[in-house]
């Protein structure tokens, strides 16, 4: 199986397809689109979810300071900040469409 890699733009060009619109016309709020959600998910709240539905949900959540967390390459003890994490779980429709048998 081979791997393939979407950027904005092939997502941008499928929209304008879709929607029976141009490049330039639909790039914008494509890219407005996820320049929301980036802030939306860079606030300043311990938890954020961001729930689309029929697709998923963007969450973001806190995890604890490691005060003695190991570097694998040299053994090194370190301390590792308390920071947030973000996590996405597809939604029931993308979850079906993932399971079908290849």
């Amino acid at each position: 199986m081979s791997n393939r890699t979407y950027t904005k733009k092939d997502i941008v060009r499928k929209v304008a397809r879709n929607i029976n619109a141009s490049y330039e016309q639909t790039a914008p709020f494509v890219d407005q689109i996820f320049t929301t959600m980036r802030e939306m998910m860079s606030t300043d709240y311990d938890n954020i979810r961001i729930e689309v539905r029929n697709f998923g949900v963007f969450e973001v959540k806190p995890t604890k300071a490691k005060p003695r967390a190991r570097n694998p390459r040299t053994n090194e003890e370190v301390y590792v900040p308390a920071h947030k994490k973000s996590h996405f779980k597809p939604g029931k429709i993308l979850k079906q469409q993932l399971k079908k048998p290849i």
